[in-house]
């Protein structure tokens, strides 16, 4: 299935003196305008914000979901390709399953979708820290027909209670129907959060105990699972704020909090950059070195094809005005340097000529071993007179064996 909600910027500039960008995840359980002061609040902090606004249904179609985190992912791809950044991940209530949990599959390889290797690798440099507001929920049982209405209308008198029934009807039924589904999407929901940890990057938990729909015990013990794994964890939670209340009620100590955690993801994002650079530099040493050595090889394979050539082969060789110091020969001792010179085919030694009778007659030695001895007369066993007789005149030679 298509769709699955919206994918906006809510503040976009291109000037350097952005420090990163916030990617915010919201459901239907945040009104516009209340979603709009989390985005002047990371304005304020000199933060540029992505948002995602996920559809109702995609608790139930997983599809919906994946095509929304493709759509923010291109997104947020054409910006990073530009100039590198940090990059915040904020869930809002429920958004962490109709949205997040898709997303971070996606980069991380993971479920069935995926990016170009390229991509999800400069995501995940950059990707610096994890921020839940009244976040993760955990769907179970009629805690959905819950997020089926939106708070304003939840603390409306009278015709609420009507409007609940309704929708924990709807909510019921689609439970019911997907019954199966759901529980296997729940456990792959919770694995995909847990294994967020092998992105090397802090959480900030923004919670408190009087949320009705994001349950602190489960934030809790998500919090401490995650300590467990090894991650950089930092809880903050109040008493007495509502789900998705908390900036409402507490300003000062929410922008602190964020505004501290901002400050701490942009070091983590620096330190990265600057290891992977520093690992990137000893690649191109390394490569650059064995480039060097196969140069050498190349220049001495070169060489030695020199060495190894037949008569008809054509040389550089020096010429013998080298060893004369007259200045004014200089130059052409560099032509004749430079000079291919073909080496003339050695003349073949006719074996009827005086030549041909004074090398195998007198200059041949004829009791050493291992050298060509000259056979005058024959011997038996070896040579037929048959086979004399086919060259008359001609003394035959044999080569040892050694």
């Amino acid at each position: 299935m298509m769709g699955g909600g919206s994918v906006y910027w809510g503040r976009k500039q291109d000037s350097k003196e952005v420090k990163g960008i916030a990617v915010m995840f919201a459901w239907i359980s945040i009104h516009d305008k209340h979603l709009q002061n989390f985005v002047d609040l990371y304005s304020s902090l000199g933060w540029n914000s992505l948002v995602s606004r996920a559809d109702f249904l995609n608790v139930y179609y997983p599809d919906r979901a994946m095509s929304l985190a493709f759509v923010l992912l291109n997104e947020l791809l054409e910006v990073l390709k530009v100039r590198t950044c940090p990059v915040v991940f904020v869930a809002f209530s429920g958004s962490t399953k109709a949205c997040m949990y898709k997303v971070l599959q996606i980069i991380q390889g993971t479920g069935e979708g995926q990016l170009n290797s390229d991509g999800s690798q400069l995501i995940r440099n950059c990707v610096s820290g994890q921020i839940y507001d009244s976040s993760p929920v955990d769907f179970a049982s009629d805690l959905n027909a819950q997020f089926a209405l939106h708070p304003s209308i939840r603390k409306m008198p009278g015709p609420s209670k009507l409007v609940s029934w309704i929708a924990k009807g709807v909510a019921s039924g689609l439970d019911g129907l997907y019954l199966t589904g759901l529980e296997s999407q729940r456990a792959e929901y919770w694995q995909t959060l847990y294994s967020s940890v092998e992105l090397d990057a802090p959480y900030l938990i923004l919670c408190s105990e009087n949320d009705d729909l994001a349950s602190y015990p489960v934030i809790s013990n998500y919090a401490r699972c995650l300590q467990d794994l090894g991650a950089d964890i930092k809880v903050v939670k109040w008493n007495g704020s509502a789900h998705l209340e908390h900036f409402k009620h507490y300003p000062i100590q929410y922008r602190a909090s964020v505004a501290s955690f901002l400050e701490k993801a942009t070091s983590i994002y620096f330190h990265r950059i600057q290891k992977v650079g520093e690992r990137n530099g000893m690649h191109d040493e390394i490569s650059e070195l064995i480039c060097d050595l196969q140069e050498a090889a190349v220049n001495s394979n070169q060489s030695f094809r020199r060495v190894a050539v037949g008569p008809s082969d054509h040389f550089f060789l020096p010429s013998s005005a080298e060893h004369h110091h007259d200045k004014e020969s200089e130059s052409l001792q560099d032509e004749q340097r430079e000079r291919p010179i073909s080496l003339p085919v050695p003349p073949s030694i006719n074996a009827h000529g005086v030549l041909g009778q004074i090398l195998f007659d007198a200059c041949v030695p004829k009791n050493i071993e291992g050298w060509d001895i000259r056979f005058s007369g024959p011997v038996k066993g070896q040579v037929s007179s048959h086979r004399r007789s086919l060259f008359p005149g001609i003394k035959c030679n044999r080569r040892s064996r050694l």
